[in-house]
């Protein structure tokens, strides 16, 4: 297995997702759906290591895909402007998208994926309230709605069909990755709200926020790079793609 086969069924899944929320007018006024590569791999990663894999499961990580999808629209939102044209047709994106995968559900009859994904729905969205709330939170609670926000529905598939051993993978890697962005949109002078508040809600620490974040973006590749050395399940030219892109993202 190489790059160019994981980056070929990344790509037909997303293909996949669009199929089932493409919608002219939104396409026009919105654009295509945000998707999230790096959450669609770990998708698909029981896949890409050899587990048993089936029609239901494509369909799962599909709608999984389209609540990403519809998350992330109504993350769009600016709340000076929700009245114009493009706003209002941005929260109707949000909303088509989640009909649809509620529509997917509905027919695939699948009763304990259609709980795990309402839960991680609702335990997503709880964290990402925060960004609004005028509330402290420390800097290890703040690591903790990160993880949340950026694994909560691949965890809501994984724990629907007993893949829970990836989950430490997952956690670990989508965290450092949303880190490392944050960190460098900042330095760039892009600073979104939830880094904002990280760092608004660190004054109790005597060292610089800066500092706090990248000592965590050290600790995690290292206990991540620790763990691909000794896991046993996890096929090795896997091991070595997840390697690489830890690196690379750390440049």
């Amino acid at each position: 297995m190489d790059a160019t086969y994981i980056q070929k069924n990344i790509n037909q899944l997303k293909t996949n997702i669009f199929m089932h929320v493409r919608h002219r007018t939104l396409l026009q006024y919105t654009g295509e759906p945000v998707l999230n590569e790096e959450q669609l791999f770990y998708l698909l990663l029981p896949f890409f290591n050899g587990e048993n894999w089936n029609d239901k499961m494509d369909k799962s990580i599909i709608t999984v895909g389209i609540v990403h999808s519809s998350l992330s629209e109504h993350e769009k939102i600016h709340e000076l402007d929700a009245t114009s044209k493009e706003q209002q047709l941005t929260v109707l994106s949000g909303d088509y998208y989640s009909g649809r995968y509620y529509q997917i559900l509905a027919e695939s009859g699948n009763i304990p994926l259609i709980r795990k994904i309402s839960e991680g729905i609702v335990h997503r969205c709880e964290q990402q309230v925060r960004v609004y709330e005028n509330k402290s939170y420390t800097f290890r609670q703040w690591l903790e709605s990160l993880t949340v926000i950026e694994t909560a529905l691949i965890k809501s598939f994984y724990t629907a069909y007993n893949f829970n051993q990836y989950l430490p993978i997952v956690e670990n890697c989508l965290l450092l990755l949303r880190l490392n962005e944050e960190d460098k949109k900042h330095k760039n002078g892009e600073t979104s709200p939830i880094y904002q508040l990280m760092v608004d809600s660190s004054v109790q620490h005597e060292e610089p926020f800066e500092r706090l974040i990248l000592r965590e973006i050290d600790t995690l590749t290292t206990n991540l790079l620790d763990y691909l050395q000794t896991s046993t399940f996890l096929h090795d030219d896997l091991k070595q793609y997840i390697k690489q892109k830890v690196l690379f993202s750390q440049k």
